[in-house]
């Protein structure tokens, strides 16, 4: 029996541009529960957590945006994952802005002794009060999840680290600040850039990376950030950075990343339609999500 939990998480609270927050309902108006009904034998839509219309506040002493915010929002998504993997499902967080993986990593790593994470985006995410530029806390949420930064993001869910750095690869990578470089080379991060998909291929980068993830995880964590994609293909993302992953690629990804049968959580983030072209970044999320479940055309 496949079943589904979707989950939508309508935070725009860890960045700055309004829009994000409506990118659950833009997924799923571009159809995506339809799409999925092909595929599982349940899929059920939990609907969005609630988020609210909080005031935006900055830490004073850390410097970060809406900080208590975010801890306290993404321990209600923790929650709402952790339930749907002890009712069997598959959970599916649409997202919202990237910080919402905090959330999403904490109600998932409890059920792995070692979890993997595909984290499909043009950025690292591994930034820390010390070393984030704008204090906005949706470029922190890998960092976060190995343990890095402020004690109320790293402790959702109660426990932390949520998963080791040699269990990440990063793929589409070609926008880090500085800390973030030295925090990958220091904790041994596999980094796949857009230099490598070029000279690779993405056929190799995925032959190489479900490789890498299986021999050493019991579950694999799929976080994508639509602005891995490049802005053509997904033009309603908050930062997006030219010289992306193209639709096909993307598309080739996910199909190899469904016949390896590795994934066991996904999210789905930063889709803005403010900024898309007549919802045409959830609907390239949508379709993405066909091919990670399985769908074939032939």
């Amino acid at each position: 029996m496949k079943k589904l939990a979707i989950i939508g998480m309508p935070m725009d609270l860890g960045q700055m541009r309004r829009g994000v927050d409506m990118g659950p309902s833009a997924i799923r108006y571009a159809g995506v529960t339809e799409r999925l009904k092909e595929l599982f034998d349940e899929v059920h839509d939990k609907g969005d957590i609630a988020v609210g219309r909080p005031e935006v506040e900055v830490d004073p002493v850390s410097n970060l945006r809406n900080l208590n915010l975010i801890a306290e929002k993404t321990e209600l998504l923790a929650n709402e994952v952790d339930k749907a993997i002890e009712d069997k499902a598959f959970p599916l967080v649409l997202g919202g802005d990237h910080s919402i993986a905090i959330g999403t990593l904490a109600g998932v790593a409890k059920h792995y002794k070692n979890l993997g994470v595909i984290w499909y985006d043009a950025h690292g995410d591994l930034n820390t009060a010390e070393t984030s530029p704008t204090g906005n806390i949706h470029g922190m949420p890998l960092a976060v999840s190995i343990g890095l930064g402020h004690p109320l993001l790293t402790n959702v869910g109660g426990y932390g680290p949520k998963v080791k750095a040699e269990n990440i690869v990063i793929i589409g990578a070609r926008s880090l600040d500085d800390g973030e470089r030295e925090l990958i080379k220091k904790h041994g991060i596999k980094v796949y850039t857009m230099h490598e998909i070029d000279r690779l291929g993405m056929t190799k980068v995925m032959e190489e990376a479900i490789e890498y993830l299986s021999e050493k995880t019991d579950g694999v964590h799929l976080s994508l950030d639509l602005d891995g994609l490049d802005p053509h293909d997904a033009p309603g993302v908050g930062t997006p950075v030219i010289g992306g992953i193209s639709y096909r690629e993307s598309h080739l990804a996910m199909e190899m990343l469904a016949e390896s049968g590795i994934i066991t959580s996904a999210e789905f983030v930063e889709v803005n339609p403010i900024l898309d072209d007549k919802n045409k970044t959830a609907s390239v999320a949508v379709a993405l999500m066909g091919s990670l479940f399985g769908e074939k055309l032939l």
